[in-house]
């Protein structure tokens, strides 16, 4: 009962400040979203290293790279896109588009990101007119309410309009508060775990979930190992491997696997191949069949020191021969850590085998990769594996969310498809959060088809 009070205030308080908003310009509108973005940028160091206290996973450098690049590249995305009254018209079909607000969004957000999740969420909400009320990880809450109290101060001082209780955080987390809310909200966005997206498509509310990453990086021949490899491991080490776009996996030619593994070694990979070692790996990383949470964002080193083995100080990343793919070894899923897992293939149709067989097993509907100058095997790729993502010689892990050099729309919230049980396949952006109302004019210069022009 007191949860339920409590979310009804907040609710309360969400639907005043969104009648507002709903009036506002879009200026008016743009102008908040670009503090929201700016104080991130702002205060990236302050809210990474709260974020590293708080939550005790990640690296403190790569947590200040992600706010400050995830703000500037989300702001420069949608600064110029249109969501308040006409915003298109398609002269051919003589349709006039209208944005409208949704409502009140209710964002859930992971440990992993405290502080981008909720910032991306309530840019999107505020940019389309909509409220939000973000619900943060028990873990998280400090550090997620405090990235937005700082974003208030920083509207306040800037003097631009702005209604009370616009963005507002539960700082009474519970299970029971954040099913509540679910159940209130217009729309939910899951990020997070599956058992919470899937009490978010049990809300009986919209939802926008995520499926789990489980990124297959796929070697083609003739290519630069050295460059291929460093940018393979820069993704996997990046916050100590907790995005879930990061790098799972590197599936390789069997006649250059010792070249690639030399690569991998030169930019900072422990490989390890006598089962015995794997085999401690293994078992530290995956108890039970199920990923061990003790294991989640730490260092190469305490992963190391957890399975009693000796690495190097220096070792950036565990490389670990697989016995096999899909169900055959658990290495074949999701290590939300710095570990690798290694596999070869003969033909590049077996690589596209191993690859959809590991994410048959886990992670279908994400992401994959491929280091490749062969357009042809790369548009393979993009047919055969059940992805809404094929990043293509970049770090997955960093640009799979959007990039200043790829064309996916900035994010933190990476769709999946039916695959991974998701509505939508591909990056949540600003336009999954407006309603759109079509006028539809007569198209009065169009002469329709005979039946026989129809079906011959």
């Amino acid at each position: 009962m007191e949860a339920k009070l409590y979310i009804d205030g907040l609710m309360e308080k969400a639907r005043v400040a969104q009648k507002e908003l709903a009036g506002y310009s879009q200026e008016e509108l743009d102008a908040i979203v670009k503090i929201l973005a700016k104080t991130v940028y702002d205060n990236a160091e302050d809210l990474a290293e709260m974020a590293i206290k708080e939550t005790r996973m990640g690296v403190y450098e790569d947590k200040v790279a992600k706010n400050r690049g995830k703000s500037k590249t989300i702001w420069h995305n949608i600064k110029d896109k249109k969501t308040v009254g006409i915003i298109g018209r398609d002269l051919e079909k003589n349709l006039i588009k209208v944005a409208k607000p949704i409502g009140v969004i209710g964002a859930v957000t992971p440990t992993t990101n405290p502080i981008v999740t909720p910032m991306c969420n309530a840019m999107f909400a505020v940019k389309g007119g909509n409220s939000i009320i973000v619900a943060p990880h028990p873990r998280s809450k400090k550090c997620s309410f405090e990235t937005i109290a700082r974003v208030e101060i920083a509207i306040a001082k800037a003097g631009i309009r702005y209604p009370k209780n616009a963005i507002q955080v539960i700082s009474e987390t519970s299970i029971e508060a954040t099913n509540l809310l679910m159940s209130s909200v217009d729309v939910v966005l899951a990020t997070g775990g599956m058992a919470m997206v899937r009490a978010a498509y049990s809300s009986g509310k919209p939802s926008y979930g995520v499926g789990a990453g489980n990124v297959q990086v796929i070697l083609d021949r003739d290519i630069d190992y050295n460059d291929a490899t460093l940018k393979i491991i820069n993704g996997r080490k990046f916050d100590n491997g907790i995005i879930c776009s990061g790098e799972q996996t590197v599936i390789a030619p069997a006649d250059k696997y010792d070249e690639v593994i030399k690569a991998l070694q030169n930019n900072g990979a422990f490989y390890v191949e006598d089962e015995e070692t794997v085999e401690k790996f293994r078992t530290t990383i995956f108890v039970d069949g199920h990923m061990n949470k003790d294991v989640v964002g730490q260092s190469v080193q305490t992963i190391a020191k957890m399975a009693g083995v000796a690495v190097p100080e220096e070792a950036k990343v565990i490389l670990l021969k697989s016995k096999g793919a899909g169900a055959i070894d658990d290495l074949s899923k999701e290590k939300m850590c710095p570990v690798l897992s290694a596999y070869t293939y003969e033909t590049f149709d077996e690589a596209l085998e191993i690859a959809q067989t590991n994410l048959d097993l886990e992670g279908k509907g994400h992401t994959a990769a491929i280091h490749s100058n062969n357009m042809k095997h790369i548009e393979l790729a993009g047919q055969h594996l059940t992805i809404s993502r094929l990043v293509v010689n970049a770090p997955s892990s960093t640009t799979a969310g959007g990039s200043f050099f790829n064309g996916f729309a900035p994010t933190t919230t990476l769709g999946c498809g039916t695959w991974g049980n998701n509505i939508i396949s591909e990056n949540l952006d600003y336009k999954h959060l407006i309603n759109i109302s079509n006028i539809g004019l007569v198209r009065e210069d169009v002469i329709a088809p005979t039946d026989e022009e129809i079906w011959k």
